[in-house]
Order: C-alpha cells, then structure tokens, then sequence
C-alpha cells in the first residue's frame, strides 16, 4: 500500500493569502529555510493506478498537477481517483469536491451520517453538485469492522471518532456527535502495516490513544505549537483547544503524547514513524532550521512536506 501526502498544511496553506505572519513572508521572499504547502490531504493505492483521495481540499487541481499518478491518460478525460472519502464537513477539506465537478459520471463519496447532513445543509456540496457531475453517496460506518473501497482490495479503513470541533456553519457546533470529526485506521492486509490519519485531533481520549498504540505509521495532527500560538501573534482570540487541536508543547502536548506510546509489539524500537500533519501558517516547526524542529527531530517526529510517500 502506498500513501502520498497531497497537502502537509492547515487550512489556508502556506503561505496563506493574507497572512504577512514570519512564516508566510519567508516563503514569499524564498527563504530556502522554509517550504511552501498545500491545504492537507492525502492518497492511497495499492496498485498505483487506483487511488482514494482522503479529504478533498480548496488545492486539488493544484495537487493534481504535482502528482503524475493522479493523471494517467487513459482516456480524454480520466483521473486515477476513483472516490473521495472526507473525514470532516470543514471546508479545507471538502471544498476541492466542487472542483471535480466535470466528471462524467458522480463521484462515489464516503463520509460519515453527520458529515453528509453538513454537506447537503450547512455546506450544500451534494445539492450544488446535482447539477454537475453529482455525488455518490456511500456510507462510512462508525464501527470496528470498517468497510473496503472495491478498488483496494486489500486495505480496510476504520473510522476513530475524534474530539474536535465541527464547522461554524453546523448544529453540532456545541453539541459534537460522534461522526462529525473522525480519525482513520487503515489496515493493508497484505503486509499487516497499520496506519492512524489523525489530521483534526482536540484530546486523546482511551480509544483514540490504542489506535495510535497500534499503529506503524501516524500522520497526526500538527496544527499549532502552543496552546496560545494565534492569540500571541495577534491572529485570533481563540486557543488551540478551541479551534478542536492539540498543541504539540507543554506538558499534556501531542510530543508527550506521542513519547508515552508502548512499542509496537513483536516490531524492532523506533519502528513506528511519527509524523505531523496538518500544520497551521504559524507554526515555527515549519521552519528547518527552528528549536522547535530540532526539539521534534530528538524526540524522533517527523513533519510532513507534500509530496510525501509512504509504502506500507
């Protein structure tokens, strides 16, 4: 199984359009110290010709364009991603679905109950899409048992609800359901490798912490670095536990989250691979050179960069 980061970023990228923070100025200048990235998505496939796309964000003509599998030329109009699966109703990463719209046929959509009720009410992707190429609505069950995409045989995705927040447009806005944010186990039953997709992740409550327990590769999320990232630079009034995050310092922070993981069981110490994901404009791990990178790279975190790719 392989797995390609489309997009490493937060919602709005990096740099995003208005933002003048230190980070988006040093991309815009050239600062080789600091890597320009996409809104965050990924893709899986078994075969390299078949790929699901897991979230779809505002840059996925972009992404597209970057990655030569996603485009094999089969035909005058063809496309390797052979159906969407969406993790949240957020817009970072489910406006990219209005721009597939030219399909000839409609693009098989997984998503949670919750997640669709958002997506034909608060955000009206489904309704505005019938116009269009349409959405093939598939359900993603919010059990153990998971489900298969037909076209991946062997991989199996397992929802993890996740204690985040839902879109300001959404009644759960204050009441959180189960299915609104989820996090995604995918098990290649080939190789028996487990990955844990965590990209929105406010707490690590018991079930979400044995998912990462288990797992050989985490692409967790790495939104901000302090709790109060935003509000320091003058960005927002609202913290990182507001906006349904973790921070990675200070003493209950995704690092120690992450060091206090048991070792994977009957694999080789330091097996697992940690990476961040998701990272918001402001947040100095994007930086190369940064203490705050150098302080992951001790404690054995990766950062992720799109383009990515893992086999698994």
């Amino acid at each position: 199984m392989k797995i390609k980061v489309l997009g490493s970023a937060a919602g709005g990228g990096l740099p995003q359009w208005n933002c003048n923070c230190s980070n988006c100025a040093a991309v815009r200048r050239g600062d080789p110290g600091i890597t320009a990235r996409t809104q965050s998505s990924l893709c899986v496939s078994e075969n390299d010709s078949d790929w699901v796309l897991l979230n779809a964000s505002p840059d996925i003509l972009q992404q597209i364009r970057a990655t030569p599998e996603l485009q094999p030329a089969r035909a005058p109009r063809d496309s390797g991603i052979v159906c969407a699966l969406v993790m949240d109703a957020q817009i970072d990463h489910t406006a990219g679905l209005l721009l597939m719209r030219e399909r000839a046929t409609p693009l098989p959509l997984y998503a949670t109950p919750s997640v669709w009720a958002e997506l034909c009410e608060g955000f009206p992707i489904g309704p505005m899409l019938s116009h269009y190429c349409g959405l093939d609505y598939r359900t993603i069950p919010m059990d153990v048992r998971g489900f298969k995409v037909p076209e991946l045989p062997h991989t199996r995705f397992i929802a993890v609800p996740l204690s985040s927040a839902a879109p300001p447009y959404s009644p759960n806005r204050h009441r959180p359901a189960p299915d609104d944010n989820i996090g995604l186990l995918i098990e290649n039953e080939s190789s028996g490798a487990v990955v844990f997709y965590a990209p929105g992740l406010g707490r690590i409550d018991s079930h979400v912490r044995e998912a990462m327990t288990g797992a050989d590769l985490l692409l967790i999320d790495g939104t901000f670095w302090q709790e109060d990232e935003m509000v320091r630079r003058g960005l927002s009034t609202k913290s990182a536990t507001d906006m349904g995050h973790l921070p990675q310092s200070g003493s209950s922070g995704m690092i120690a989250a992450l060091d206090s993981l048991p070792e994977i069981a009957g694999r080789a110490a330091g097996q697992r691979r940690k990476v961040l994901i998701h990272i918001n404009n402001t947040n100095p791990i994007l930086r190369d050179d940064s203490p705050e990178r150098r302080e992951l790279d001790r404690h054995g975190i990766e950062v992720a960069v799109d383009g990515m790719t893992f086999c698994v």
